[in-house]
Parts: C-alpha cells; structure tokens; sequence
C-alpha cells in the first residue's frame, strides 16, 4: 500500500533482497535497482527487484538462459530509455489437513502482471512514478480456497495466506497509485489503490509467496488489515536509522471493485489509520528490515454495514539478523476490538539464508487469543506452529514444501492437534 512505498521511500531500500534475494556480485538481468523499492517483501518494487537479481538455482540449465536473455535485454531497454519497469508470475498452493471437520484439501493458483514507470524526476532521485498491479486468483479443482482452510479446520486464522479468490470473473487490481520520492528518497508519500499489508507492521520474513503462509507469522493477525483499496501515506527517514511511516487505507477496499473503493473512501469514510515508529542498526537502507525494531499504533473506525465495532491496537516487531544468514524475530500483538482475527498474538522464529541463492528456511511458532468480539467470548487459545524451506530450483522457478502443526483450534475442539502439509510453486519471468 501507500505505506509500503512509504516505508521504501522513507527507508529506501527492500528488506528480503538485502539478505535473501541479492546475490554476492550484486549482478541483475534487466537492471532493475533497488532504490525504487516501495514496502516489504512482496509489495511491487521489491518483488521487481528481488526476481531480477541473479542467483545460483539448484538447477542451471544455461540453454533456458541463453533462450530468454533477448526478453531481459528488452525489459532492460525499456528500464533504461523510459523507466517503465514489468514482471509477471504465477503461483499455485495445495494444502492438505491431517483431519477436518469440513474440508481437508485446499488449492488455489494466482496469475499476476505487476510494474512501475518512472514518469520524471529519475536523475534528481526525486522519482514520480506511477505502480501497478493486476491480479487474477482462482480455483484449481477444489471447493476450498487455500485461505478458507483454516476456518475449514475449525482454526482462526490463514493457513495460506492471500491465496484466496476473487469473486465473478477472478480479476481484481491490487495496485494503482502514485509514489512521489522527496529529499533524495528520504521521504515517499504515497496515494491511490494500495494494499496495506505492503507496509504495516513489515519484516524480512513477510512474502506469503516465498516465505511462511501462515499469518500468523506475516503481517500481524492482531491488525485488522483491509484488502486493497483507496489509501495514503508517508513515510520519513528522520535520521539514519530511524524512520516514520503514517498512513491511512479504507477499511472497506475491494479490488474486484476498484471504483466501488473509491465511493466507500469518500462516502462511508471508514478508515484504518497507523503510525509506525522504526529502528534500524545500519545506516545503510538495504538492511532496514533485516535489523529492524518497531512499534506501530492503529485505530480502525467502525464498519456500520459490516456490524463492526471501532477498535485499536498496538504491535511490535524485532528482527536482528547475524552473519547475514541468521534471522531471530519475535514478534506481537494487541487488538481491542475493530474487526481483527485475534485479541493477542505473540511470535517468534528465525530464518536461515543460504549463501548466493534465494533459498530460505524457517521455522515459527506462535500463540493467540481469537477476538472475542469477532468470533465468540471464551473461545480456546490457539498454538501454531510452522516449518518451510523454499528452495530455488531454477532461475524463475521455485517451491516451498511447508507443514504447520496447529493445536486446540479455537473453533474445533473435537481435535487437539491438526497437521497441514503444503507445497507452493512461484514461476517468475
């Protein structure tokens, strides 16, 4: 969202392509450059820039890559004479539940065309640009969703989180807002369609697509996020390592209707509102998220025609990383009220970098208190636990074989524990 491309303009720089996405030369196929970078790990810039980067697949077969050196040599072109940055991709997920009261299996698929173009202000580094993202999710042969598992299992929560579907057709724009870069990237304020999850409450481990799926784990379940609609923020590197990020998303955005978000934005005025405060060890913006410590306040007001209360919150994260291949990060959450999935959420883990390539292992475990005024008074509190290793198998291909083990799911109690084995495959050119 606008915070997102805040936070990468206040900051400057991705976080995932610091630690996990940039290999040791430093080497890119199109020229695609970081300092452009809006938000986490998965929001448009970073992703651009982070599936640009040349690594070392488990698998090279040198023929596919002399076959598709013209299509980088074009995307350079376009890079450098007009700005216009593109990138495409298609991701599919199968979850599977060792026992369910309703559904057991879960899959979905995600087509995606997403870019930015530089329109002026690219010598000064103060760049006008104008992003975008387009989306069709879909069913691959199940009746389940991949994110409507959890609540299949009787778990409040996602288990694959953003592999839901779009309703009607499947298409939906996820992104299409203006980033304006101010003071030499010091400052980023951003307006249009956005998705909020780019840049609230942001880690190094937070890309559904490539790192955990659970949500427990991403963006913080304790912050009732919207999808993606009208928004804007600002994002301000005070000092070196500290920075500011303000924003505000409307809590009623849908992306299958992007005028209808306009109207909401401007006729309903129900706002989620965030102030993050950061902190980061580097002087340097390519490690802001890797070494990063924040506290993010949020107000969301009330959803008349959804029957959901104002509420407000607190989260805080930490992740310090050692020898650029350890990642710690704890990880937590307050919601009173406001729509969110739980009440309370603590978490912590660590993430494991292998050198020269993309792949990256994890481990997290988590506990919550589900939101007594979003789901029922005394339901259970939830334990979950996740393990995934994503493996780059070759240059634009990879998967991540994943299981969660979740215990006393708040909304089943005929079971204790339940496993979900999962396996995502992401094709990025």
């Amino acid at each position: 969202m606008l915070p997102a491309l805040l936070i990468g303009l206040c900051l400057a720089t991705p976080p995932a392509s610091s630690a996990e996405e940039v290999p040791t030369d430093g080497a890119s196929r199109s020229g695609y450059a970081s300092e452009e970078s809006v938000g986490g790990p998965s929001s448009t810039s970073e992703q651009l820039e982070a599936d640009d980067r040349v690594v070392e697949p488990v698998v090279r077969l040198q023929w596919i890559d002399d076959a598709v050196a013209p299509y980088y040599d074009f995307k350079r072109t376009l890079a450098d004479r007009y700005g216009l940055a593109f990138g495409t991709d298609y991701m599919a997920t199968l979850q599977a539940a060792s026992q369910s009261p309703g559904s057991d299996e879960a899959t979905t698929g995600i087509f995606r065309f997403f870019g930015s173009w530089d329109v002026f202000g690219r010598a000064s580094g103060n760049t006008g640009s104008l992003v975008y993202k387009v989306e069709h999710r879909h069913d691959l042969g199940t009746r389940t969703a991949a994110q409507d598992l959890g609540f299949e299992l009787g778990y409040v929560g996602l288990t694959a989180t953003s592999f839901g579907e779009f309703r009607n057709a499947g298409w939906g724009l996820t992104n299409l807002f203006w980033r304006q870069r101010l003071a030499a990237g010091r400052i980023t304020a951003l307006a249009g369609l956005v998705d909020a999850t780019d840049y609230v409450d942001l880690y190094a481990l937070a890309n559904p697509f490539s790192h955990f799926a659970n949500l427990a784990f991403l963006t913080n379940p304790a912050i009732p996020a919207p999808n993606q609609g009208v928004g804007a923020a600002l994002g301000v590197r005070a000092t070196d390592r500290i920075y500011v990020i303000a924003g505000v998303a409307d809590a009623n955005g849908d992306p299958v209707d992007p005028l209808g978000s306009v109207d909401t934005f401007f006729d309903d005025k129900e706002y989620l509102k965030h102030l993050e405060l950061g902190f980061s060890s580097s002087t340097t913006t390519d490690r802001l998220f890797i070494d990063n410590v924040h506290l993010t306040l949020w107000h969301v007001d009330e959803r008349s025609d959804q029957g959901v209360s104002d509420g407000w919150g607190i989260a805080f994260s930490g992740a310090w990383s050692f020898d650029d291949r350890w990642l710690p990060f704890v990880r937590a959450g307050y919601a009173k009220d406001g729509g969110s999935l739980y009440e309370g959420s603590v978490s912590g883990g660590v993430g494991y970098y292998i050198a020269d390539r993309r792949d990256v292992f994890g481990v997290g475990l988590n506990w919550s208190r589900p939101s007594d005024t979003t789901f029922a008074p005394g339901l259970d509190d939830q334990y979950t636990a996740e393990i995934f290793y994503r493996v780059q198998l070759a240059h634009a291909l990879a998967i991540t074989p994943d299981v969660q083990l979740i215990i006393d799911p708040a909304l089943n109690p005929e079971h204790d524990s339940i496993f979900v084995a999962s396996l995502r495959i992401r094709l990025a050119l």
